[in-house]
């Protein structure tokens, strides 16, 4: 069964410097029918106004991936770690027991357009923990390129959870697949571009999930970038 969440159902947020699209409930957004899959919590897409950004606030108990397709991150957190996510680049941070960071556009003249991903971690009250890496386009190109897993396999980043994050590049007329284990469930999230999935067209800032689909076969129709979670 595979339900589609349209980018233009999501819940939505204006505050000037930042417009930002939630597919689950999230802040003064509230959906009951919608507060997550499995153990994905949070998908927001944000574009920051340049020299703007998200001050010093708190999180804990909360694997955060932090995903940039434009522009570029000035991050700074309580575990001591500062420095720049540019796009093509993801970050990884386990809060765990407790973390302060802020997140700013350093640009003075481009905007900043990220993924903000938030998964559910099996297990609370570890030390926080941070990771950063580079997605190279020649390993996202018409492949998919692991980016998440619960054991950091292939140099991915790791997390505390059983779940699979993949991204990829799609050329138009190319296509992907990927198999679903018995029990597992699948979410794909477009970040630019259309593809079909199991023959359901979807278009940029749309999502959607998987249950009781074996195998996922996605086919681009123009340019296309895009995440897979493969989830417990």
């Amino acid at each position: 069964m595979i339900t589609l969440r349209k980018s233009e159902d999501r819940g939505q947020v204006d505050a000037g410097w930042l417009k930002g699209r939630h597919s689950f409930s999230f802040g003064n957004y509230y959906d009951p029918d919608h507060m997550g899959f499995r153990s994905l919590r949070v998908i927001n897409e944000d574009r920051v106004e340049p020299a703007s950004g998200f001050d010093t606030h708190p999180h804990r108990d909360m694997e955060i991936i932090t995903y940039v397709y434009r522009g570029e991150v000035l991050h700074k957190d309580s575990m001591g770690n500062e420095g720049v996510i540019r796009a093509g680049e993801v970050q990884r941070m386990s809060a765990g027991t407790g973390v302060l960071h802020s997140e700013h556009n350093p640009s003075a003249t481009e905007p900043l357009q990220l993924l903000q991903i938030w998964i559910q971690p099996g297990l609370n009250g570890i030390p926080p923990e941070y990771e950063q890496m580079n997605l190279d386009q020649v390993d996202r190109d018409n492949r998919w390129k692991l980016v998440v897993s619960p054991d950091g396999r292939d140099g991915s980043l790791k997390i505390h959870q059983d779940a699979f994050l993949y991204a990829a590049l799609l050329e138009p007329g190319k296509a992907l697949s990927h198999t679903l284990k018995p029990e597992r469930h699948g979410w794909v999230q477009v970040v630019r571009g259309d593809i079909e999935v199991n023959g359901l067209s979807m278009e940029a800032g749309d999502g959607a999930s998987l249950a009781r689909e074996r195998e996922i076969h996605l086919s681009a129709q123009s340019p296309t970038e895009l995440l897979l979670f493969d989830l417990q």
